[in-house]
């Protein structure tokens, strides 16, 4: 924080005096259009290709323009279903004038985030550090060489104009300074990727868990779930932790946050009620009106989620999230091939929203003597929360209650809603749909499939097994190229080399998907791609591990708190953990272990930013349990135990004689036997699911 705070007030001081630089002329027209991004791939660029401004893609050859050039370089940074990103662009970008000036002082560069999220990564920080937050557009003017003067987000035309003239004019006028604070920006950067490696912790322990926890609570907002804040964001990655926890330790307060959380986000207007599917955030506190983009990644969480609460809870307004959430998925954002595209914008003929509101009279006409009923299940008198008078639909009861209130019985009310659901959704698909942004995103894909995967471990049904095993034909085929990954595919494009997160969610999804199958190419694929992210992306100096493969930026990237999207070292640290459990690979715990140990002050200190940590730390201090099936029924009673909600628990399975510690000297010529072990001691084999089950639970109740 205190370096923070210094750079902050010395980006002030700078910031005066550009300000006090004076107000330059505005320019006429300079060179003709040279805007280079008509050959690109990414919806987000070719969304640009039009505009006036010499844009070009990010490369070493665009900075070596600069320098040759003794210009600065301007880094905007989007993607393609960022609402306020294309209110820039109409305002902005597509201005002649505006253009004029771009292109007559900057190297101008356009940045996909979801193409390159390495080079998101480190000019977001630069903008945290200069204003204390972050968001998109981002917009980054830098030196030749990379390092950052000044970072902002959206501008309005007569803002970026002013910032242009007055961040050019300090930089021709004295250079000197503007290299000596870009230098500063930079190590402050380099500052935020540093871990100090830590080889043993007595803070690896239960304590230190009910540590985090409790004053993670403080934060929580008991009565509409989620953190308080004036805006919410889902944030699946600590509900998954918090549900394992609280179910552990039979912690009602976390359970019930958890629980509370789940149905008001179901419940509310942040959640499709008509097409299914999760928008990206809230906008107020009640989860009632979204930002209406939709993400993969927000989804492939979200049905994780959902899926596993299923297990604990066994309600029917989870289901039916799954399989909104699933419906959603397969009718708007599926590739032909098996992959899932990366987003859908949240404009729709220059309107956020305007695919999803709804007008009264439009629900009267459509819905006709059922919309007094309709009127009263989504309490439409309160529902006019648009400038408009639109609609967005949300709901404060669920349908047993409702029904229950309004004399109908919960069977009927069922067939009513989907009639209704049937009818809106025909009329929706009537309208113009938002853009498609159609990358297929390597990470989020495999986020999809561990999202299948608990859908198939909590319901049985194998429809979703096979939506994860297509994905991953899809990333073998198209995104596997001699056992290196690319981050994102798209037919034509050019292809990044896949970063961490890639590789982690991947190992992690290929891992689940082993111990649901117990089909060994499974796992032989994860120990090879975890072998290459030893080898390549291993950071010595802080003992985790980098974000690219290359050090091509002005600073290493070393991700350790988790976002929207969970911590890729985390998630290295848990494929370490489960990998060492399953191939008995002690140097693998080891380095888990002290991977998280290097992050215990951070946990401490701010446990809901390190909830992917905050998991694999309750691995390590709470009993974690090893569960061995083997024998020729192993499928079966592995499905079986994967059906209920068993947290601190890795299951694996066996159907004949194999080399792994976990099932040596452990199989009965014509039985199928389970054995349940803690750190390799295990009680005497079971033959029955139930019986297991009892014996995991006894071991909770130990700790």
């Amino acid at each position: 924080m205190k370096k923070s705070s210094i750079i902050n007030h010395l980006f002030f001081a700078v910031f005066i005096v550009l300000v006090a630089c004076g107000r330059g002329k505005q320019v006429d027209v300079v060179r003709p259009n040279g805007n280079a991004l008509i050959h690109e791939t990414s919806p987000y660029l070719l969304q640009h290709a039009s505009n006036p401004v010499d844009w070009v893609p990010w490369s070493k050859d665009a900075l070596a323009q600069a320098k040759s050039e003794g210009k600065l370089v301007l880094v905007s940074i989007g993607y393609a279903s960022c609402h306020w990103c294309h209110v820039m662009e109409s305002e902005t970008f597509e201005d002649q004038e505006v253009a004029n000036l771009m292109n007559k002082h900057f190297i101008n560069i356009k940045v996909d985030r979801e193409e390159r999220p390495d080079v998101d990564n480190v000019y977001m920080t630069a903008l945290q550090l200069i204003t204390g937050s972050g968001g998109w557009p981002l917009n980054v003017i830098t030196l030749p060489n990379g390092n950052p003067l000044y970072g902002g987000t959206y501008h309005t035309r007569e803002q970026w104009m002013q910032v242009l003239l007055d961040v050019n004019k300090f930089y021709t006028e004295d250079t000197q300074k503007a290299e000596e604070y870009g230098e500063m920006l930079a190590k402050g950067i380099q500052e935020t990727n540093k871990i100090v490696p830590v080889t043993h912790s007595d803070e690896t322990s239960a304590a230190s868990l009910q540590e985090s926890i409790s004053k993670w609570k403080t934060t929580w907002d008991l009565e509409w779930g989620g953190d308080r804040g004036d805006e919410k964001f889902m944030m699946p990655t600590n509900l998954s932790f918090l549900l394992n926890y609280s179910s552990i330790k039979k912690d009602e307060e976390s359970m019930e946050h958890v629980q509370n959380t789940l149905n008001k986000m179901a419940l509310g207007g942040i959640y499709d009620q008509v097409g299914g599917g999760f928008f990206r955030y809230s906008t107020d506190t009640y989860w009632k009106v979204p930002h209406f983009e939709k993400m993969l990644y927000d989804n492939a969480q979200m049905l994780r989620i959902y899926s596993t609460a299923m297990k604990e809870f066994d309600t029917d307004l989870y289901r039916d999230i799954v399989v909104g959430i699933t419906d959603f998925l397969e009718r708007e954002m599926k590739h032909p091939f098996g992959g899932y595209y990366a987003a859908l914008d949240a404009d729709t003929e220059g309107t956020e929203g305007k695919y999803y509101l709804w007008q009264e009279a439009e629900l009267k006409a459509v819905l006709e003597n059922d919309f007094d009923l309709f009127a009263a299940y989504y309490s439409l008198p309160s529902q006019r929360m648009m400038e408009d008078n639109s609609i967005v639909l949300f709901k404060d009861k669920q349908d047993k209650v409702f029904a229950n209130d309004h004399g109908i019985s919960y069977a009927e009310f069922r067939d009513l809603k989907l009639k209704w659901n049937s009818l809106l959704l025909g009329i929706r698909q009537k309208r113009i749909a938002p853009r498609k942004d159609d990358k297929v995103i390597t990470s989020w894909n495999s986020l999809l499939m561990i999202g299948f995967l608990e859908a198939y471990s909590a319901s049985g049904n194998e429809a979703f097994l096979n939506k994860s095993l297509e994905i991953l034909e899809f990333l073998k085929k198209y995104s596997l190229r001699e056992n290196q990954l690319i981050h994102s595919y798209k037919e034509g494009g050019s292809h990044v080399p896949g970063f961490l997160e890639d590789y982690a969610f991947l190992i992690e999804a290929l891992i689940k998907l082993y111990t649901l199958t117990l089909n060994q190419d499974h796992l032989d694929l994860a120990v090879s791609l975890n072998s290459h992210v030893i080898d390549t992306f291993s950071d010595q100096g802080s003992g985790m591990f980098k974000f690219n493969q290359k050090e091509e930026l002005i600073s290493p990237l070393v991700l350790t708190h988790d976002g929207v999207l969970p911590s890729p070292n985390a998630s290295m640290a848990l494929n370490l953990f489960h990998l060492g459990h399953i191939l008995g690979k002690k140097e693998f715990l080891e380095k888990s272990k002290n991977m998280v140990a290097s992050m215990m002050p951070n946990i401490l200190s701010d446990g809901q930013a390190y909830g992917k940590w905050n998991e694999l730390l309750m691995h390590i201090s709470l009993p974690y349990m090893e569960v061995a099936v083997v024998g020729e029924n192993s499928k079966t009673l592995i499905q079986q135990l994967h059906e209920k909600h068993l947290p601190n628990t890795l299951i694996v399975g066996s159907e004949k004689e194999n080399g792994l510690p976990l099932f040596n000297n452990r199989f009965y010529a014509g039985k199928t036997m389970i054995y349940v072990c803690r750190n390799n001691t295990c009680k005497l084999p079971v033959a029955l699911p139930e019986e297991a089950i009892d014996l995991i639970h006894t071991s909770y109740e130990e700790m």
